[in-house]
């Protein structure tokens, strides 16, 4: 990392730092710590008043360590782990107790999920057990468990006091050089040639190599003095304490019964009743008093009372407790309810770290470490795509976007988390040209990015509710049949919200050949499917590229990529390059046209010689449908004979209807739920789920895409020599289906691989797959003996799901179509 020395006026004001760290909550002390620990000098963090004044003085302090992924997971059990060593490196207490965390289920339906986290949480390493409903009450002895079916136990989690943490890793970010200002407001954060260089203070400039948010409630507002985009919002969050309770029983477990929105913890003969109710109250939308610091927000009884009532019920001795306190203070909400993490697309060397939605004092520990790594190092030590600031899209820190959201993430926290659930609020923001025609045919609409997408279409006289399930939801024939019958067929899907990028330029062959792992150049109306790698080799983005001409280039990502992929693509353009990227994403309306009858409809429509010999897998042409051009691309994400049309968004309805004209009976509309159905019983991978920056293309089972000798090499070549020399790869994507067909269980993800008895691997994405008839999935799985086709014929496979395990059959290839004759047809 380039340093910026230090230098200090004749007053001792500081002037420069390598790094400044703006917010003194928990995040930005444990960057500091951090920082610290790697031996990186000239680092100050800047409070604006008092450490921890804003959220973390008043956070709950649960501590539990699994998470809905490994590495969300380790660095959870890092922060536990480090919590419990600060006090003998500090002498600071954090008041860590391990006295382990308890999840109480009233339902069938929640009991399923909590044992599917258990098997998960397991495969991550971390100890936990099912338990019933008198195992919970003899951990909770005042807990009444008569409606309880059941629950977990995970012994090593437990609760800290957050501001003893935070003054414990401020002081040891202190010892490492660290220097702490409080009653410091940062204005805003100097930026040139798009790079963050410094912030500015009221009374002078710090220059800065690298700057951090960690301003909790604060850090959208500042962000956009950078003009980055750092989507949260503040929203209520509610809690009590009771006065000492004489015949409480002493450190109990945290306990969480989600199905009541609330959770408890007992602290010093005290409990202390918190909730995530269903729908929240956003705070701060005009914005937050100047003078706020260790503020409580006024009491709201009514809104409170529904649980409380519960709680009574729930614990008698609630009843009859005198009440110490009801409290009301802002805590920080992301769209997604995932947090904010690492260097911002649209300013580098600005990195982030907030947006913590109730789980900022489990989290900062690991967070702040990792954060320290990226930032010293240039790259982050580990895959943490789930809470990548790049996943989120700019619209979505509109003030009026996060206030509606808001309103529902927040309860979401205790809400069942379907497979496939969709945000009630927020909605209609970004919708295709297709959009009231397909309500028109249809369509029940699901989100992705921001993005209103068809999930599936009403059958003719049948309204099908959009249920969720972790089996076979209402819809789930429905979905079958649009499988069915793009293989039967030709169906049409909306893809309008893919990402398109045009690179343009007499260098722009030059470029992206480099960025690329496959090769590039090649003759005009040629698609590359290619992967963009990193210096480790891992894979950055999954793409295609079209050569449009000799120096015209589009590619394409997927929705939820699209400012992950274009940051990516315009930090790696040279400064020296003739080389111009644009996003074109909006301008170009896309829709597939899938299954065996593609070729004629397309013919009829175009007038077009369409032949495998005119138009061969994996070319591109511009053809006319009614009075409009289009670029065709014979391409698919479904495992079947079709095009991909994209079309110039003013003209877009116009082609639509041509379409659905021409199509007559034998088309019908399809949409997400079967497309990822139908990937899935070819293999095709997603970014994001199946594959990530961790995974080299031969670990994702992607080596056919890379052009090894292609000249000029490519980013991340050198790393990929290395792991070919070792041979067979030791982690591998692999193709799961469970034996039983129809009946199967439906897998989802992170679903434990077992070989002989022994976890190795997990699920990624899982689906039903309606043409083979099975419950199918990719997954990752590891041996140091090596992964391949003979290792998949030998010993007994399965898969964990909720605590019960399933016989299963792996293989490299795909279950559909193995030979790809229905796709070159």
């Amino acid at each position: 990392m380039s340093e910026v020395p230090t230098q200090s006026d004749a007053s001792g004001n500081l002037e420069s730092a390598a790094v400044v760290i703006v917010g003194g909550g928990v995040a930005g002390c444990s960057v500091a710590y951090h920082l610290a620990k790697l031996g990186v000098q000239d680092v100050v963090l800047l409070e604006r008043r008092q450490l921890t004044c804003g959220t973390t003085w008043h956070a709950a302090g649960i501590v539990t360590e699994a998470r809905a992924s490994y590495n969300m997971t380790q660095l959870a059990r890092y922060s536990s782990e480090l919590y419990g060593r600060l006090e003998a490196e500090t002498g600071l207490a954090t008041g860590l107790k391990r006295n382990g965390c308890i999840r109480v289920a009233k339902t069938a339906d929640r009991l399923h999920e909590f044992k599917r986290g258990l098997s998960m949480a397991r495969n991550f390493g971390i100890e936990g057990y099912a338990v019933s409903p008198a195992e919970i009450r003899e951990r909770w002895p005042h807990l009444e468990v008569e409606d309880v079916v059941g629950g977990t136990w995970y012994p090593n989690d437990g609760q800290i006091n957050p501001v003893d943490v935070t003054l414990a890793m401020a002081a040891g970010a202190r010892r490492g050089g660290v220097r702490i200002l409080e009653n410091v407001k940062v204005q805003n954060i100097l930026v040139e040639n798009a790079r963050a260089v410094g912030v500015q203070l009221a009374d002078r400039v710090i220059r800065a190599g690298k700057v951090v948010i960690a301003g909790g409630m604060w850090s959208r507002d500042l962000a956009r003095t950078a003009g980055a985009s750092l989507p949260l919002h503040a929203a209520e969050h509610f809690y009590m304490v009771t006065e000492p309770i004489a015949e409480l029983k002493r450190n109990l477990p945290v306990a969480l019964v989600p199905e009541e929105y609330a959770y408890y913890k007992e602290d010093a003969g005290k409990i202390l009743m918190g909730c995530f109710e269903p729908v929240a109250k956003p705070w701060g939308h005009q914005g937050i008093p100047e003078n706020f610091c260790f503020d409580s927000l006024p009491e709201d009884l009514e809104h409170f009372e529904p649980v409380l009532d519960a709680a009574t019920r729930r614990v008698p001795l609630l009843k009859t407790a005198g009440i110490q306190l009801f409290f009301n203070g802002p805590e920080s909400f992301t769209p997604d309810d995932r947090y904010l993490l690492g260097e911002t697309p649209e300013v580098q060397g600005l990195y982030c770290i907030c947006g913590f939605n109730s789980v900022g004092i489990l989290s900062s520990g690991g967070a702040g470490r990792l954060l320290a790594s990226w930032i010293k190092d240039g790259h982050s030590p580990m895959d943490v795509a789930d809470v990548d600031i790049r996943r989120m899209q700019p619209f979505q820190s509109t003030k009026q976007y996060l206030f509606d959201r808001t309103k529902e993430t927040l309860g979401l926290l205790f809400q069942m988390h379907w497979p496939s659930r969709q945000y009630d609020t927020a909605r209609g923001a970004r919708r295709s040209p297709f959009h009231d025609r397909l309500l028109a045919a249809g369509a029940i609409m699901t989100e992705g990015a921001g993005h209103e997408r068809p999930g599936l279409f009403r059958r003719k006289g049948v309204m099908e509710p959009l249920d969720f399930s972790y089996e076979r939801p209402s819809w789930f024939s429905a979905v079958g049949q649009e499988c069915r019958h793009t293989a039967e067929a030709v169906s049409i899907f909306d893809q309008s919200g893919f990402a398109k990028f045009t690179v343009e330029g007499r260098d722009a062959c030059k470029v992206l050949g480099q960025i690329s792992a496959g090769e590039l150049d090649v003759e005009p109306g040629r698609i590359v499917y290619t992967q963009w790698l990193n210096e480790r080799g891992g894979i950055e983005a999954d793409v295609t590229v079209t050569r449009l001409g000799a120096d015209r280039f589009m590619v394409v990502t997927g929705p939820a990529s699209h400012t992950r992929d274009l940051a990516w693509l315009r930090r790696h353009v040279p400064e020296d390059a003739h080389a111009h990227v644009a996003d074109a994403s909006a301008g170009l309306a896309m829709l597939a046209l899938m299954g065996p009858d593609s070729r004629d409809l397309l013919t009829r429509l175009s007038g077009e010689d369409l032949s495998n010999e005119a138009f061969p897998f994996g070319s591109a042409r511009e053809i006319e449908i009614g009075y409009a051009r289009v670029l065709a691309q014979r391409l698919t994400y479904v495992g079947e004979l079709g095009w991909e049309l994209y079309v110039p968004a003013d003209f877009a309805q116009h082609v639509f209807d041509r379409i659905v004209e021409a199509g007559g009976d034998r088309l019908r509309h399809a949409g997400y739920f079967a497309l990822n159905s139908l990937r899935m019983e070819k293999g095709y991978r997603h970014w994001g789920h199946d594959i990530g920056e961790e995974d080299t293309p031969m670990a994702a089972g992607l080596g056919f895409a890379v052009a090894w000798n292609k000249p000029g090499g490519f980013l991340g070549r050198d790393a990929l020599l290395r792991a070919k020399a070792e041979g067979k790869p030791r982690r591998r994507m692999v193709q799961i289906r469970l034996e039983g067909g129809d009946s199967a269980p439906l897998l989802h993800h992170n679903e434990p691989i077992v070989h002989d008895g022994r976890m190795i691997g997990s699920v990624t994405t899982g689906a039903f797959g309606h043409r083979v008839g099975a419950s199918l999935a990719l997954g990752m799985i590891r041996s140091e003996d090596g992964v391949d086709a003979d290792f998949l014929s030998k010993g007994r496979f399965e898969v964990e799901i909720a605590c019960e395990r399933f016989p299963a059959e792996l293989r490299l290839g795909a279950w559909y179509d193995p030979k790809q004759a229905r796709v070159r047809a």
